[in-house]
């Protein structure tokens, strides 16, 4: 049988004359060749090739979440390409060791023919940010300038149009909001998670008080904590105080959201429920991995210009230190274990509602039998 398309040659595949053609030292430019430069620029332009992976799975996960009404089998293949960002993201992390090969002096040798160009105008990187759903009031600003205000114009166009389009937080969230589980005729989470969460803090004050080994100021120290857990649960119990701390910033997801986010965190062992606790959790894997490459990120920088100015007209080290604190998305999902509370304590679930979060198959032959 003939083959149906042509022969390709892998080169030309790959494109690697233009690829292998597209490193430019400056200081080979300036008659002072650098040594180091080439490996200083393959490393970021290695990583705005991932980042560009990373766009690809965030796109088709966008895309994904914006029908109302999600195809189940999708969210098994939203995982394994937010999986696929969580792998790629161990590699950006650790193309930073091979940076630090390159030392202080080598660095030196070409940095000034880079200023004022810097990472801080990665289009990409920032397009990522937009695209999980980075608060742009929580952005760190650059010498009190916005982030989009150091790129050229058409990149500028680029950045606004993704602050402006539909996030995966965005989109996290509506489906958080439309999952059935949380009220139905015969249960009531809030109302059930409620009563539970009284019974246990009433016991636990009980604890504190007729614990005789306490000193009466370690027991005015552990009632004053336990006043903090209790006003964090009634936050969460409480819509308007939820809805509070929305407005200031405080939370991201919305009140039905965050139930449904807890639900699922609670009785991940139900089977439906096992696909979207891994979803919600590669979530926080990726912002907590964005936030380990920036942390690791600052400290590449402090030990290669010290307190120097960065080439970006930047503090160095402290401005990527404040991103690593200030940047990240799904606060409200690395909060859930605060709200978490033992499988023995949980309310029961209804048969009813056990045999819709079971698999229909299984719950089939047990009935057969």
């Amino acid at each position: 049988m003939k083959k149906p398309f042509p022969p390709i040659y892998y080169s030309d595949y790959l494109q690697l004359d233009k690829l292998l053609k597209s490193q430019s030292p400056k200081s080979d430019e300036y008659g002072n060749p650098a040594h180091d430069e080439l490996l200083f620029i393959i490393i970021h332009q290695a990583y705005e090739l991932w980042f560009k992976q990373i766009i690809h799975e965030l796109d088709s996960v966008i895309d994904m979440f914006k029908m109302e009404k999600i195809d189940e089998k999708n969210i098994g293949i939203a995982i394994s390409r937010l999986r696929r960002i969580v792998v790629i993201q161990k590699v950006l992390i650790d193309q930073l060791n091979i940076l630090e090969t390159m030392t202080p002096l080598d660095f030196l040798d070409f940095r000034d023919y880079l200023i004022p160009a810097s990472g801080f105008q990665s289009i990409q990187f920032r397009m990522i940010e937009n695209k999980l759903g980075l608060n742009p009031d929580n952005r760190v600003k650059l010498g009190n300038k916005d982030y989009y205000s150091l790129v050229s114009s058409e990149h500028k166009k680029l950045l606004l149009d993704s602050q402006s389009s539909v996030s995966i937080l965005a989109e996290v969230d509506q489906w958080l909001s439309r999952i059935p589980f949380i009220e139905t005729p015969e249960f009531n989470f809030k109302k059930k998670y409620g009563e539970a969460i009284e019974d246990i803090l009433k016991n636990e004050k009980e604890i504190i008080i007729n614990n005789p080994s306490l000193s009466v100021e370690k027991r005015d120290k552990q009632l004053k904590e336990f006043e903090n857990t209790k006003l964090n649960f009634e936050a969460l119990l409480d819509e308007n105080k939820h809805n509070e701390l929305m407005s200031k910033g405080l939370r991201r997801l919305s009140y039905k959201a965050t139930l449904a986010a807890l639900f699922i965190n609670l009785y991940r062992d139900e089977p439906i429920l096992h696909l979207p606790f891994r979803f919600l959790s590669y979530l926080v894997d990726i912002d907590e991995n964005f936030t380990t490459w920036r942390y690791k990120h600052a400290l590449m920088v402090h030990r290669m210009i010290g307190a120097k100015v960065g080439t970006g007209g930047s503090s160095g080290h402290h401005y990527l230190m404040q991103t690593a604190e200030k940047h990240k998305v799904f606060g409200d999902l690395f909060d859930l274990p605060t709200y978490l509370i033992p499988r023995s304590e949980l309310p029961e679930l209804p048969a009813d509602l056990k045999k819709e979060l079971g698999f229909y198959y299984t719950g089939k032959i047990k009935k057969e039998k």
